[in-house]
């Protein structure tokens, strides 16, 4: 069952599944049937990626899938200031478990240029996101601050701030670039996945009202959170 909580913002709808890789064929399947509606429609499908162990097991699915991948347009919600081929950096992990496995063009993946540091990475990836909003899909995790993206509790930024520069982020490496509120939910679907125990304590705070930054998440059209039965306090399970 699917448990939709509050009307007016954000409508928040919470899919519970058994475990990380039960809920990973159903986002696989949601991000599939919107590209293939959007290429149909406008030719085109803007999707934006996150980093993390559980969007990685949603992009290995991907990758087993044949697609028109030619018309797929990729874009990254954050990014750390390290070096281009660096595994901890968010568009190396997509690349191994996906866009490295199929054959969407290289011109299509567009990368958060961070190792340029946090200031000139945001401007110049501005400018790269300005033609493609609005999103088609926006892919989200959540930490167990409740951080979304790199942005973090206790460090407010500009909503209307299209991308953000992070220079004291609570964990390594402090400086990154995070696409701001403002983009994250100019996207008709917004995806959020969150696994394991050490986030049950964040999506209680969450459901509670606190002011966490995942909570400024609302789209076009609410958000849907993909919990696994670890993360989750108390919704019903699919």
């Amino acid at each position: 069952m699917t448990v939709a909580s509050g009307d007016f913002p954000p409508l928040i709808r919470w899919h519970v599944h058994p475990d990380a890789a039960a809920l990973a064929g159903p986002v696989c399947t949601r991000i599939l049937a919107v590209a293939r509606q959007a290429i149909a429609e406008r030719g085109v499908f803007h999707i934006v990626l996150a980093g993390g162990n559980t969007p990685a097991t949603v992009y290995r699915s991907l990758a087993r899938h044949q697609e028109d991948w030619r018309n797929w347009q990729v874009y990254f919600g954050d990014e750390r200031c390290l070096p281009v081929d660096d595994p901890e950096r968010n568009s190396v992990m997509a690349r191994d478990a996906w866009l490295g496995q199929v054959d969407i063009p290289e011109s299509n993946v567009h990368v958060i240029p961070a190792e340029r540091g946090a200031a000139k990475a945001a401007q110049a990836y501005a400018s790269v996101i300005a033609a493609a909003r609005p999103f088609d899909v926006v892919l989200l995790g959540m930490g167990e601050d409740g951080h979304t993206a790199s942005l973090f509790p206790g460090q407010p930024h500009d909503g209307c701030e299209p991308v953000h520069a992070v220079h004291h982020a609570p964990k390594p490496p402090a400086d990154r670039v995070s696409l701001g509120e403002c983009v994250l939910n100019d996207a008709q679907v917004v995806l959020v996945l969150i696994t394991g125990g050490a986030k049950h304590a964040a999506v209680a705070r969450w459901k509670a009202g606190a002011d966490l930054p995942v909570a400024h998440l609302h789209g076009r059209a609410g958000v849907d959170v993909y919990l696994d039965a670890a993360a989750d306090c108390g919704a019903a399970t699919d």
